[in-house]
């Protein structure tokens, strides 16, 4: 990674792979629904834990979850819990798990009646980022609270409104980053 590029504070000094994160995916906006699914899983497992901790297994995740193919996940039993479970390249939480598959089923859903969860997501914001005022570091919003509500509504499980603002910030619907970050400008 540059390090000579200026970036916000809590992706300074990281580790690679979560200066690519901070450089190519936070506050870029992402359209393609494997994508937004594989962040939605991300997030529900970054719940209690530090967002350090679920990137640093993204790969492990990728492998065992199948590319993050929800239409598979969704069809996943009690014997894929268990087989995620005792997998120690994970977070092997069964709660996560169970709303794994519980919320590749609702995704499944909201394609079903959007045409993508893309269509479905990016409604919130008619298609715009969002840029809250500099210097507010907001962990969740309006925006968030309204969106948790709907995914709720369908069946998500395991996302409430501050695991949702950082869903948004995952996929460039919120962008958070500070003003003086080479990101921020190039988003806007």
């Amino acid at each position: 990674m540059d390090a000579s590029k200026k970036r916000c504070a809590w992706a300074t000094n990281m580790p690679d792979y979560y200066q690519a994160y901070h450089d190519q995916v936070w506050g870029v906006p992402q359209h393609q629904d494997l994508d937004l699914f594989k962040w939605l899983v991300l997030e529900s497992f970054h719940v209690g834990l530090s967002w350090r901790l679920v990137l640093s297994k993204e790969a492990n995740f990728a492998r065992a979850l199948e590319g993050y193919d929800y239409g598979r996940i969704a069809q996943y039993q009690e014997e894929d819990v268990e087989r995620l479970a005792q997998d120690a390249g994970l977070i092997r939480h069964r709660g996560k798990i169970r709303a794994t598959i519980a919320n590749a089923q609702a995704f499944l859903k909201v394609q079903a009646e959007w045409g993508s969860f893309d269509a479905y997501i990016w409604h919130f914001t008619e298609g715009q980022v969002v840029f809250p005022p500099p210097g507010e570091r907001l962990t969740r919003s309006d925006l968030s609270d309204r969106i948790t509500k709907d995914l709720k509504k369908r069946g998500f499980k395991f996302l409430g409104s501050v695991t949702v603002y950082s869903y948004l910030q995952a996929i460039g619907m919120v962008n958070d980053h500070e003003p003086e970050c080479f990101c921020y400008q190039a988003v806007r």
